[in-house]
């Protein structure tokens, strides 16, 4: 029989990935417990390579170990919410930034697609190649800070819950069995999840891409060679002089380079350390049958597609491996819940795994404490699958495409894409699309949520330097510009005096010698005593807001406005925050009278024109 255990964990988390790693530092980080296991006998090595994918979240069948599953991507959406985390600074120190993307064909000349996200801004205009074992190292630190420590050689062989728990059924890796209660339990125990398989939630399954995958030096030949692109094939987008090695250089190590040659194509992705590259290869086919190594079949296929001599080192780690994309429509079942590759899996083109594993866990985090703290009702999680199934099964969509983009292997298209390349390169407004088509849909910029009726609304993201420190915050924040009627001034004070648990009031003010008295009198910036002053003395944050007098945003603590108005009154304000079924808009609900803070769904907004106007509130509609 297991031992029983009372940990006094409010939260199981199974798989200490990315993902794992990101649940478990934001609810300790509202102050839940937190227990995380995982099934591997320790946490990855940096440079152990692995069989994953780009976009992989780890820990998919059962551990990383020496064999870490590699992710190396994270996009700027995910380098915000570790902004937002207070994480990101050794991501950066770390990690490689990624400005663009290069196509070559056929060994002609290459087209330099130079990131712009000039519709979608943000502090992080570019991705960041970073070995996932690092990303995971700085998680597991910053979550060990908060009390979190990984339990390692811990397999989740059952469960079975009520409406009170979670009874988990645990296997030590000496033998040892044990039985643990809690609340709740979180499955990040990637594509073998068996936290999913044990829910039987059901899938949509799209086509398998097979892959060959290494990590390696790759260096290119000054001269004309193999492949018979001509001199000045590369030019400037595609070499550079770090890594000279006699007549040999290395690619441009700033750029994810797309090569196409005979009917197929190949990615390189940039690491870290000069010269070392993340090599994928979409037809491996040939393998099979093929008695040349590796980086025999791989100098080859990129000397062909460059139109130079390519010599590709003996690779750190090499695969052939077999990514079905797959998504759950459903990610929980009473209080189990999946993130991450339990509840996704994307093939490698696209790097979406990672970091749509991240945004799920921050998603899920936020909702699950306001829901255990009882600061609103169960029914805010059911808005966890509501807002992030839509977003998986968009980017699966979006994954193939770029798989299909990655994987041409029609005679035709082979054939047109030198003259397609030509017409990109050549047509300015062209180029310009392309640019924020390929770069900026895979950043996760775009995404806002749609606000179901009923549902939890998300509108677009809030984006304003201003903010930075502000949306670090765990609670939802309320912003208002002061100067409007006295009620503006005396809603903020109650909001912030009667709900300082779940929410921060900020007036919106200009600096200057006269801010206390406009930020809502004397004693506004005390701690306890009334709404604290966020100085914009530029006025950057009312024009990203589209604030006037008087004008107010709600945004939830994933960064999202919720609602907002011209006038902030008693009125306005109870509706944004109101539960479904509690307050309607003719009526409208006092700040004196929200029940329960967020009791039930959630918010119910009315979006006025103040934002999503101007500047840097930013975000369409749907999902990404």
């Amino acid at each position: 029989m297991p031992r029983s255990s009372g940990t006094g964990a409010r939260v199981l988390i199974v798989g200490a990935g990315p993902v794992g790693l990101t649940a478990a530092h934001e609810l300790a980080r509202r102050g839940l417990r937190v227990r995380v296991v995982d099934a591997a006998a320790g946490p990855g090595r940096v440079g152990a390579g692995g069989v994953g994918g780009v976009g992989g979240a780890g820990g998919v069948g059962g551990g990383r170990g020496g064999a870490a599953r590699g992710a190396v991507t994270l996009h700027p959406r995910t380098l915000e919410v570790l902004d937002q985390m207070g994480v990101v600074g050794p991501v950066l120190e770390q990690g490689r930034r990624n400005r663009a993307f290069t196509m070559t064909v056929g060994g002609g000349r290459p087209v330099r697609l130079d990131a712009d996200y000039g519709s979608t801004p943000t502090r992080y205009p570019f991705t960041v190649v970073i070995e996932q074992a690092r990303t995971e190292a700085v998680l597991r630190k910053a979550a060990a800070r908060l009390g979190v420590q990984v339990e390692w050689g811990v397999r989740l062989t059952s469960f079975e819950q009520d409406e009170h728990g979670v009874r988990a059924y645990l296997e030590h890796s000496g033998g040892r069995r044990e039985a643990c209660a809690v609340p709740w339990l979180v499955g990040c125990d990637g594509a073998d999840s068996t936290v999913r398989g044990r829910l039987g939630l059901p899938g949509v399954e799209g086509a398998d891409e097979v892959w060959e995958l290494a990590d390696a030096v790759v260096e290119v030949g000054v001269g004309g060679g193999a492949g018979g692109g001509g001199g000045g094939a590369l030019g400037s987008a595609g070499l550079s002089g770090a890594g000279s090695s006699g007549g040999f250089v290395g690619l441009a190590q700033d750029t994810v380079h797309w090569v196409h040659v005979g009917g197929q194509a190949l990615l390189l992705i940039p690491h870290r350390r000069v010269g070392h590259w993340r090599v994928l290869d979409s037809s491996p086919a040939d393998v099979v049958g093929d008695g040349r190594p590796v980086e025999l079949r791989l100098s080859a296929k990129l000397s062909a597609g460059l139109g130079r001599e390519v010599r590709v080192g003996v690779p750190l780690w090499s695969a052939v491996h077999t990514f079905r994309a797959a998504v759950a429509t459903r990610m929980g079942e009473g209080r189990c819940f999946v993130a991450g590759d339990a509840a996704h899996v994307f093939g490698p083109a696209s790097g979406h795994g990672l970091n749509v594993g991240v945004q799920d866990a921050y998603n899920l985090a936020w909702k699950l404490a306001m829901v255990d703290q009882g600061w609103t009702g169960p029914e805010l999680l059911r808005t966890y699958e509501e807002e992030r199934v839509p977003v998986a099964r968009a980017l699966l969509g979006a994954a193939q495409r770029t798989g299909v983009l990655a994987q041409v292997t029609n005679a035709m298209a082979g054939a047109a894409l030198p003259a397609v390349m030509g017409v990109v390169r050549g047509t300015g407004l062209l180029h310009r699309v392309i640019q924020r088509k390929v770069l900026g849909d895979m950043s996760g910029l775009g995404l806002a949520y749609g606000g179901r009726p009923g549902g939890l609304a998300g509108g677009p993201r809030v984006v304003a330097e201003e903010l930075r420190g502000e949306l670090r915050d765990v609670r939802w924040s309320l912003l208002y510009v002061p100067e409007g009627t006295g009620e503006a001034v005396e809603v903020a004070r109650a909001a912030a005096a009667r709900h300082a648990g779940w929410l921060s009031v900020r007036t919106v003010v200009g600096g200057g010698a006269g801010w206390s008295r406009g930020a809502g009198g004397a004693g506004a910036g005390r701690a306890g005593a009334g709404p604290r002053p966020l100085v914009d003395p530029r006025g950057r944050v009312r024009e990203a807001l589209g604030l006037s007098a008087g004008g107010w945003v709600l945004v939830r603590p994933d960064g999202y406005a919720a609602g907002g108005g011209g006038e902030l009154t008693e009125g306005g304000l109870g509706v944004a925050v109101a539960s479904r079924g509690v307050a309607v808009a003719s009526q409208g609900v006092g700040v004196a009278g929200l029940p329960g803070a967020l009791g039930g769904v959630g918010v119910r907004v009315a979006m006025g024109g103040a934002v999503g106007g101007r500047g840097r509130v930013q975000g369409g509609s749907g999902s990404a």
